[in-house]
């Protein structure tokens, strides 16, 4: 866990963390996949650090943001998803997705994400990501739609049996600037996960996000306790939309064994 913990100070795990930048700190010269993130919806909710702590992969520690910890319920459109450089995949390139997922550091500095669950609705990419990358993805039932300038996510399990997850905003024309929670929430350049006992860094870059104003109608974040965490209690403390942005992916970059403790 780090000894101060405002987001940018030492850890006792690895030296300094990297800074926050609007911007890939490193780029992507190796691309491995490629795709476009439409209408990103993102509500976060403060967290327990040590019930984060317990699902993070090996090798990394909670990222901090002034001694807390954060949840993100994430919704958005995947478009034109490819390998490498060819082009896009028709039809099981595009899908809907909704994440939950949680903020780590690994031991070199490296802020991430970490993936509990990722609904879409669509199998093959599922059993893709679960296979290749260790991701936990699920198949179901996922939609977006506009109504005039408001825009409804909703997923479902296909079995009935998970609980729903929905978000209901309001999004206005004026572009606003991200506050420093903002920041330290979406400058993200590449996620965390383990795969066959050993923990990797999978390393991203996009243009800086564009954020609008957006008001939020209503919401339902039960996923949240089907991730393994504690239920948000009130309204998140973080809401944004962005209208979305190109991304590319690289190699995924394996992290070093971790030592057992003497």
């Amino acid at each position: 866990m780090p000894d101060r913990a405002d987001g940018r100070g030492p850890v006792l795990h690895g030296g300094h963390p990297e800074s926050l930048t609007a911007v890939p700190p490193r780029p992507v010269h190796r691309v491995l996949f490629r795709q476009w993130w439409k209408d990103l919806v993102f509500l976060h909710w403060e967290a327990d650090p040590f019930e984060v702590a317990r699902l993070l992969p090996p090798g990394t520690t909670p990222d901090l943001f002034h001694g807390r910890a954060y949840v993100g319920l994430v919704f958005f459109a995947m478009r034109d998803l490819a390998l490498g450089l060819t082009p896009p995949l028709p039809y099981l390139g595009t899908f809907t997705e909704v994440n939950v997922r949680l903020y780590s550091r690994d031991a070199l500095g490296r802020r991430g994400v970490v993936f509990r669950s990722l609904d879409c609705d669509r199998l093959l990419p599922v059993l893709a990501a679960r296979a290749g990358f260790g991701l936990p993805y699920r198949w179901s039932h996922t939609s977006r739609r506009w109504y005039g300038n408001r825009l409804l996510y909703r997923t479902r399990g296909r079995r009935d049996t998970r609980p729903d997850a929905h978000v209901w905003i309001g999004v206005g024309a004026e572009t606003v600037a991200p506050q420093p929670l903002d920041e330290f929430l979406t400058y993200r350049w590449g996620l965390h996960e383990s795969l066959r006992t050993r923990t990797y860094y999978l390393p991203n870059s996009h243009p800086a996000w564009t954020f609008r104003r957006c008001n939020l109608l209503d919401w339902d974040a039960s996923v949240i306790a089907a991730a393994g965490l504690t239920p948000p209690s009130g309204e998140p403390v973080s809401v944004l939309y962005a209208p979305g942005v190109p991304v590319r992916f690289g190699p995924p970059v394996r992290l070093p064994p971790v030592r057992p403790a003497r």
